[in-house]
């Protein structure tokens, strides 16, 4: 697993528009494999599961933290990199992109469950 610390920038805010808000953390370019990730993000000594999109194109990392909605733009968060889901995707439409990511999010949710 890998470590990301960063502090939360603001995006373009198509994940909460569609359902799925993220916080945003830059990356380095080529620091991380493209692709979506499960993983942890570390928030005030708390530890919150999330699914993460890392876009290499972008120098970007998305996590869309589980049962979350706070703000949290400008705090510095921890986030752990778990298992590859899958490389990433182009999507033609946002249904298309929903449908994915609901089920990136079951596979992770099934995978703790039988851990």
């Amino acid at each position: 697993m890998k470590i990301i610390q960063g502090i939360v920038i603001s995006g373009k805010n198509k994940g909460e528009k569609i359902g799925f808000p993220t916080v945003n953390v830059s990356i380095e370019k080529n620091e991380l494999e493209s692709g979506v990730f499960s993983g942890n993000v570390f928030l005030d000594g708390k530890k919150l599961k999330c699914a993460i999109f890392v876009n290499n194109r972008k120098n970007l990392l998305e996590a869309h933290i589980f049962d979350f909605s706070k703000n949290i733009r400008g705090k510095e968060i921890e986030i752990e990199i778990g298992k590859k889901v899958r490389d990433a995707m182009k999507f033609e439409n946002d249904e298309d992109l929903i449908r994915q990511i609901q089920k990136d999010i079951a596979s992770m949710e099934h995978e703790t469950h039988n851990m």
